[in-house]
């Protein structure tokens, strides 16, 4: 038989990747992922998740699952334009669109599913993308998916993209800018009003993902757009329902307009099945939390400030972050992975990142503070920090 179903060419990058010193096994959390888990059989404090608000397992979510798994079933049962679409998903949107501010809100599957399925469906041959040059792996999937010449502008820099737009944009017929809102590696915001003059200046759209500003930034979490104060200017904005929501799930907010088109030419509505009953019923409850209080954000914020302004003050380099999203950076990818191993030992689990998620040299590990930590969680946590950072010199 042919050696061909050995898959020899894998074998050789995966031990590639070993001799590098950036293979790795997935970690098992038992139980549910709260501030404290148990990983791998041990107790340790959690700051790895992107379950800003402590949603992911709070009461009036779960009850509202098992109420909507009685009331509906466990699954959709088709695509949504079929027969997928159920009471539920369309109160969901209803529910976002009012918390959004916006006009409506088309709901997916997924974060990568609105970015997969929205860019292709709303730029075409003849148009331009002009992207920034971190945007999430999910935007550069979803930009190759379109049939609309791309090209990349300098991170944030706002004389670059109107460099681009001044030289191309009389080239095209529409122009999308693309950017993240939080940018998931380093924390920093997006320039969002200056993109926002910059678009309506050269006639051009502007498309916003705020998976990591969406519960975390604005009134009682209304993202970015609502920082800003950019209701009506930002064409569509992508939310996540998986990080803060704590559930599974995205949506594109925008005009009646863009919902009425995606529903007819964003693939994964088309080709996919659609959210389960267990997953919108406590997306929809946990909508509602947030526009009767601000009580999450404002706890997730105090932890965020407490936390980073402890470990900046120890000497660790924090990078840019203007948000909870809290990078230590180490630079070299095997010391960085080093650093994460001997914190998970000594009881505290941050993931690594390293190239390719990050430029090479700047391996960081990347906390994720969150509304569910208490103070002495935070205080155990920096304790260890120093230890590790003083045991492998990153701390002088």
């Amino acid at each position: 038989m042919s050696n061909v179903h050995e898959l020899n060419y894998l074998k050789e990058n995966i031990q590639q990747l070993k001799e590098e010193g950036v293979y790795r096994e997935l970690p098992i959390l038992e139980g549910p992922n709260e501030s404290e888990i148990i990983l791998n059989g041990k107790k340790v404090i959690n700051l790895s998740s992107n379950n800003y608000l402590g949603f992911a397992n709070h009461p009036r979510l779960k009850k509202a699952a098992v109420d909507a798994v009685e009331s509906h079933g466990v699954g959709a049962g088709a695509v949504r334009t079929i027969i997928g679409n159920m009471d539920i998903h369309e109160n969901l949107e209803k529910r976002l669109a009012e918390f959004k501010r916006e006009e409506a809100v088309m709901v997916f599957q997924s974060g990568f599913n609105c970015n997969a399925g929205a860019i292709q469906a709303i730029t075409q041959k003849g148009d331009l993308i002009i992207s920034d040059e971190l945007n999430h792996a999910s935007i550069i999937d979803g930009c190759r998916l379109s049939r609309a010449d791309k090209t990349v502008y300098k991170h944030s820099d706002m004389e670059d993209l109107e460099r681009i737009l001044r030289e191309r944009r009389d080239d095209y017929n529409n122009v999308l800018i693309i950017t993240d809102g939080v940018f998931s590696m380093d924390g920093d915001i997006a320039p969002l009003p200056e993109i926002v003059e910059l678009a309506e200046k050269y006639n051009a759209m502007t498309y916003v993902d705020d998976a990591h500003g969406s519960g975390v930034l604005g009134e009682s979490g209304r993202g970015t757009v609502d920082h800003f104060g950019l209701h009506g200017r930002v064409d569509f904005t992508i939310g996540t329902l998986s990080k803060a929501i704590g559930v599974i799930g995205g949506y594109v907010a925008g005009k009646k307009t863009m919902k009425q088109w995606l529903s007819h030419r964003g693939r994964p509505l088309l080709f996919s099945t659609y959210l389960p009953p267990a997953a919108v019923a406590p997306i929809t409850e946990a909508v509602n939390m947030l526009m009767e209080t601000t009580e999450y954000t404002d706890k997730l914020w105090d932890n965020a400030k407490y936390f980073k302004e402890k470990l900046s003050t120890l000497g660790f380099d924090l990078g840019k972050s203007e948000t909870p999203i809290t990078p230590v950076i180490i630079g070299d990818e095997a010391e960085t992975m080093e650093f994460s191993k001997k914190l998970l030992d000594n009881g505290v689990f941050v993931s690594g990142i390293i190239f390719p998620t990050v430029p090479k040299g700047t391996g960081r590990v990347r906390c994720m503070v969150t509304a569910g930590h208490t103070k002495e969680q935070l205080d155990k946590a920096v304790e260890i920090f120093q230890k590790v950072g003083k045991e492998m010199n990153v701390l002088k």
